[in-house]
């Protein structure tokens, strides 16, 4: 069952703990993907506080929010791309996002499958998600005073093995939140220090939350009737059509 929007919102905006979780998870999802100039960016649950590096250079970016969880105006104080939809039923064309984020979708679903279905028919060919989920070994997922201590935790082998079976193909994992989820101003202070440490330590056991960053694959027929991998380049259509300027959702 997903989380009330009112609390993610107060969660990651008005606590400290909050704004700790939405800076390390943040910094991570900047690592995998340093650019997305001229590309559609997605988030879909509550994804809305790692899309915000991409808003500059990123052709389109989109923040779904499921109707079981309520929508918010985003970003705060600019047009708004937020909107509400089905969890299974996206507003957007098939092949459309080069660039997926799912936090706060995956573990709360009582449909991963079709949702994970949705995730496929969304992204484009070569395209990449990442989602991110609550570990089943960390902290934090065993706390109810965030919202990654609801849903379903995750191992990184049943997370993987979850996404394969839908499709998409694992490319590489990496952990975060290794600060006690306290909102004590002590543990605050030293979570820097804590991610720091932590990522030196655990690529997967010790962390509070699990990022698995996969792609999408799609397979053409060759000359010898051999299946062969095809991978779009970010911008393989442009000149094909005229390419739309991007519009508040």
């Amino acid at each position: 069952m997903h989380l009330d929007v009112v609390e993610l919102r107060n969660f990651y905006y008005r606590t400290g703990l909050g704004r700790a979780a939405q800076r390390a998870i943040r910094t991570q999802v900047v690592e995998f993907w340093p650019d997305a100039s001229r590309q559609t960016v997605a988030g879909f649950g509550f994804a809305a506080p790692l899309l915000r590096p991409f808003l500059e250079d990123a052709r389109r970016v989109v923040a779904l929010m499921p109707d079981q969880q309520g929508v918010m105006h985003w970003p705060a104080g600019l047009p708004n791309v937020s909107a509400l939809c089905p969890e299974t039923r996206w507003p957007i064309q098939t092949g459309f996002v080069d660039k997926l984020v799912v936090m706060h979708g995956l573990e709360t679903s009582d449909n991963p499958q079709p949702l994970l279905a949705e995730c496929w028919r969304a992204l484009g060919p070569g395209g990449r998600a990442l989602f991110v989920v609550p570990n089943r070994g960390g902290l934090w997922s065993r706390s109810d005073s965030t919202p990654f201590g609801y849903g379903r935790p995750y191992s990184l082998g049943q997370l993987e093995s979850q996404l394969r079976q839908a499709g998409f193909i694992p490319e590489r994992h990496a952990a975060v939140l290794f600060q006690p989820p306290s909102h004590k101003r002590f543990w605050l202070r030293w979570g820097p220090v804590w991610e720091r440490v932590g990522r030196r330590v655990s690529t997967a056991l010790a962390g509070g939350v699990l990022m698995v960053e996969v792609s999408k694959q799609v397979y053409a027929q060759t000359g010898s009737g051999t299946p062969e991998a095809v991978r779009r380049p970010s911008r393989v259509l442009e000149g094909l059509r005229p390419v739309p300027e991007a519009k508040p959702v």
